[in-house]
């Protein structure tokens, strides 16, 4: 039976698994990955390390399944978007990658934005102008390094990297390319005037791939990097917020996924491209759908610096009862009223803002409160960013009917129920996900025609508990929700005067 490897370049951790053709998940390893962030607003990574992550994860899954090598016949990779590697002949790394939160290019972003209205920029692209657009980065690099500027021979994302390290060939999956800013939604190729912006040479842009493209075959040192066999094929790979949602089942028009990681992805599957300069558009991984989507930079890393910063004293309590400390502060905040709002933007603010100097805010702060309230605050208000990516959809016309919740996060009962009471919906936990190597390994089952079904996804996840709105708390968050929306409304202007006082 055909098995197929599946590698995530995810921000905090390089994850593999090992699926066959029947449904079924074989095994599943992972490697830590170092965030970098030397100064204010930078996210790096080491490709170095993904590629280190990758041999060790690859060889530790064929040996835990017993298979022999030879037995996998497909290899997808799929990871973090849009991040910026520049690579040089040889098809190394010159630096670290530049991640897709990092908001360092504010000055360069202002001058790209400068060479066109955001309305055409709009119409052509699908989105407005962000931090995460790559044309401003590069800008950034070519004016800030221009020693390793001058190197470059492309610019890739974490998985193109990948990929070409595996066979040789450069190329770029297409939603990398889409969420470059460099490519025309309406034709799916690069356009010259979108290139101009970033005063750019258009040669480092490789090709641009659909998912499922087989675009080679293990070349001989990877393969011995690997464990594998030469020639396995391997697919242009996906990125990774639309293959999680892919996973989640979100393939009908409407399917909403909530994604609980690091950072918080909002993805609407539907059947029409939108544009909107206050969201994202991706392709859908099934052909012919799209993905209008969303991603706040800020999610369960928020929980984690409380953790870090706030709550020493609750997570030494939380490990001596050998409970987790997010379940233990769970606890403590589920009796807690909503009294605090917390905006959370501590990394600045992607969709639907593009605020790249929003911070972090917390109001209402009383000598009566516990950091039991703070976490309870913190759950809220990613929550009440998910309700303004669902406000945002239903201003665009869109239809949000079923609601899926997936990633790290929605363990949390507390964190879910929230979410089904904000959003006013059914909130259905995704059991048994892996995560975006599943679908990474599915898309290289595909386009090797060793799969032949799009909707045999849905036979390696499993729906689990549905949190059902409340209608009183529901008509309480409202009020909550519109206070929260009308706390950064009141404080917009002020965040850019608090970075230009800094420096």
């Amino acid at each position: 039976m055909p098995v197929f490897l599946g590698l995530d370049i995810g921000t905090t951790s390089t994850i593999g698994i090992l699926i066959d053709a029947r449904g079924g998940i074989l095994a599943t390893a992972k490697r830590p990955c170092i965030l970098h962030s030397d100064e204010a607003n930078w996210a790096e990574e080491e490709p170095a390390e993904w590629w280190r992550n990758v041999g060790e994860i690859t060889r530790e899954l064929v040996a835990t399944v017993g298979l022999p090598p030879s037995e996998v016949s497909a290899i997808g990779v799929t990871g973090m978007l849009p991040a910026v590697i520049l690579v040089d002949e040889r098809g190394d790394a010159i630096r670290r990658s530049i991640q897709q939160n990092d908001a360092r290019a504010t000055d360069e972003l202002d001058a790209f934005a400068a060479g066109m209205p955001e309305d055409t920029f709009l119409e052509l692209t699908g989105t407005g102008y962000s931090q995460q657009l790559v044309g401003p980065k590069l800008m950034w690099l070519r004016d800030r390094e221009p020693e390793h500027f001058a190197r470059a021979k492309a610019v890739v994302g974490a998985s193109d990297f990948i990929t070409a390290r595996l066979t040789g060939t450069l190329q770029v999956e297409h939603n990398w390319a889409l969420e470059s800013g460099f490519v025309n939604l309406a034709t799916g190729t690069y356009d010259e005037r979108l290139v101009a912006l970033a005063g750019i040479d258009p040669s480092l842009l490789p090709p641009i791939r659909r998912s499922e493209d087989v675009v080679g075959g293990l070349l001989p040192a990877a393969a011995r990097h690997l464990g594998l066999p030469e020639g396995v094929p391997v697919v242009a790979g996906c990125a990774d917020h639309v293959a999680s949602a892919f996973v989640c089942g979100a393939s009908g028009n409407g399917d909403l996924v909530i994604k609980f990681g690091g950072a918080a992805d909002i993805l609407l599957s539907s059947d029409v491209p939108v544009r909107d300069r206050r969201l994202f558009m991706d392709y859908h991984i099934v052909p012919g759908l799209y993905f209008p989507n969303g991603c706040m930079a800020a999610g369960g890393n928020l929980l984690n610096w409380i953790l870090a910063n706030l709550a020493g004293e609750e997570a030494a309590r939380a490990r001596a009862a050998g409970v987790s400390p997010h379940a233990w502060l769970d606890r403590a905040a589920e009796s807690r009223r909503p009294e605090l709002l917390f905006l959370p933007y501590v990394l600045g603010e992607k969709t639907p803002l593009m605020d790249p100097h929003a911070r972090g805010t917390l109001v209402g702060l009383g000598l009566h409160h516990t950091v039991a309230d703070i976490w309870r605050a913190a759950l809220e208000g990613i929550v009440f960013g998910m309700r303004h990516h669902v406000d945002t959809f239903l201003e665009g016309g869109l239809t949000v009917t079923n609601v899926r919740a997936a990633d790290g996060g929605a363990a949390s009962d507390l964190w879910l129920q929230i979410a089904a009471d904000v959003l006013e919906r059914p909130v259905t936990r995704i059991d048994r996900h892996p995560g975006s190597s599943l679908g990474a390994a599915f898309v290289a089952g595909m386009g090797t025609g060793l799969l032949d079904d799009w909707s045999l996804i849905r036979s390696y996840v499993e729906p689990g508990r549905v949190f059902t709105p409340r209608p009183d708390e529901s008509r309480a968050y409202a009020q909550v929700y519109a206070n929260w929306r009308e706390t950064y409304e009141r404080l917009k202007t002020l965040f850019p005067k608090l970075v230009a006082d800094r420096s």
